[in-house]
């Protein structure tokens, strides 16, 4: 059987968005509810897309964003990573209609070493909308993210 493609895997919506019900207690505490949205990977390419250049979001913001969306307490963090790793690289895939996935960052203003062409191609997309990205250690940040930030509310 051949492997799906990344957009192929982008168009699957395998009966979500849906919102599940958490019984775990730590993770009810840990994220502050027990309705945990899981959101389909057109989701995340759909806001992902709305991000003007000069601009970026985090995922954590993302994730915050499409629970509020369908009423959930918290979005599923696992599945909300892997879905925003296959929008960045189905854009990569298609080569044409592309998702700015570079302005989607990691909690803090960190880069994503998981997004086509790793850290470095990260980096370049970045700077070439005017960004400054900053290391420190191994990790790399955009500098002052929170004063770019995009409100998808707006």
């Amino acid at each position: 059987m051949a492997r799906k493609s990344f957009d192929e895997k982008l168009k699957q919506n395998k009966d979500l968005p849906k919102v599940v019900q958490v019984t775990d207690p730590k993770s009810v505490v840990r994220y502050g509810g027990d309705k945990m949205l899981v959101a389909p990977p057109l989701a995340y390419d759909e806001q992902m897309r709305r991000v003007p250049e000069g601009k970026v979001i985090t995922a954590d913001y993302l994730r915050s964003y499409l629970a509020q969306k369908h009423e959930a307490d918290f979005t599923c963090p696992l599945t909300a990573g892997i879905f925003i790793n296959i929008a960045a690289h189905a854009s990569a895939e298609r080569g044409e209609d592309p998702t700015p996935y570079w302005r989607t960052l990691k909690k803090d203003g960190r880069l994503n070493e998981k997004y086509p062409e790793g850290i470095q191609g990260h980096k370049t997309f970045l700077e070439r909308e005017g960004h400054t990205v900053i290391q420190k250690g191994n990790t790399y940040y955009v500098k002052d993210y929170q004063d770019k930030e995009f409100d998808l509310n707006s």
